[in-house]
Parts: structure tokens; C-alpha cells; sequence
């Protein structure tokens, strides 16, 4: 079905759950959340999707996508647990895992413009103006979710830097 080999059924239905993962997490805090259980979930399904690529893929382009997203990945999860970094950690974690959902959802919507439906695919030709204004959402979709999410952690970080003040005088 779909002309997609056993990998790639594992490579597919392994990073599935991260769409609706990083849906909830984007919808619910405003970014994705690394130390949260659906944080935990979204890392573990980006990575089985991000490692199987290797074996899937036949373009190089996809083979880039895959090491990048690793390399986001794993920059992501890690540069909140390094102390050095301060404030800027919020703003790096954010920028880095909201890049792994760009490109999870890039090659993804290719994929199913490609093969979708089944033996008639709605685009035959990666040049496909239907492809290429479907990228370019996607695109102007992670500029926009991007400024939003710097713009709502300034607020953030204006609201605490603000109440610290104050509780400390209180007590």
C-alpha cells in the first residue's frame, strides 16, 4: 500500500505520534516541553523517524534532513540541562525543537502529496506549484510560530522577573 516497504512502515508509524505530540505541546504550553512526558514521547517518536530515514531514504536530501534533525534533537533536549547557558536556554531549546517539527512536517507532506491517493498522487513532480506553496506554508508557518514563541517567553520572563521583586519584599 503506498509503495512503502516494512522500514518504512516502522519508519512512518515510529515518528507518527510526534505530529500530534507536538500539536498538544505547541497548542497547550506554547512550545514543545522536553521534560514533560509528552516531551519525553515526541523525542523518542522523532528519533525512531529521524534514525530509520537512513534506511529509507533515496534522495540525499532526506539523508541531510535526517542529521539535522538529530543534531536539533539532541542540541534541544540537552542545552536545558547546561547551566551556562541561563536565560538563554528557554529561547534555545525552543528555537532547536520547533525546528525538528519543521522538519518532520517538510518531508511528511511530501510524502503525502506524493503518494496520496494510492496510485493517483495529487503531485507527480517535486516542482508541483501544490508542493512548493505547501513547503512555503510551512515555512511562513515556522517564521510565525517562532515569533510568537520568542514573544510569549519575553513575556514570560518579564511576568517573573517582575513578581520575584515583589515576593521577596513580601516575605
Amino acid at each position: 500500500m503506498f509503495g512503502i516497504s516494512p522500514i518504512g512502515w516502522v519508519h512512518t508509524l515510529g515518528s507518527l505520534p510526534a505530529i500530534p505530540l507536538a500539536i498538544y505541546m505547541f497548542a497547550r504550553h506554547g512550545r514543545i516541553v522536553p521534560r514533560s512526558r509528552p516531551g519525553v514521547a515526541y523525542f523518542v517518536s522523532m528519533l525512531i523517524g529521524a534514525v530509520t530515514v537512513f534506511l529509507v531514504a533515496h534522495q540525499p536530501v532526506s539523508y541531510g534532513i535526517g542529521a539535522v534533525t538529530i543534531l536539533l534533537l539532541l542540541a534541544g533536549y540537552i542545552i536545558g540541562r547546561i547551566p551556562s547557558f541561563g536565560r538563554a536556554c528557554k529561547y534555545l531549546e525552543t528555537l532547536f525543537l520547533s525546528l525538528t517539527a519543521f522538519l518532520l512536517m517538510l518531508p511528511t507532506v511530501t510524502e503525502i502529496l506524493r503518494r496520496v491517493p494510492d496510485g493517483h498522487p495529487l503531485v507527480t513532480d517535486l516542482n508541483s506549484p501544490l508542493l512548493l506553496g505547501s513547503q512555503a506554508s510551512l515555512l511562513v508557518i515556522l517564521i510565525v510560530g517562532l515569533t510568537a514563541q520568542i514573544i510569549h517567553l519575553r513575556r514570560q520572563s518579564k511576568l517573573a522577573a517582575f513578581a520575584s521583586p515583589a515576593k521577596l519584599s513580601a516575605e
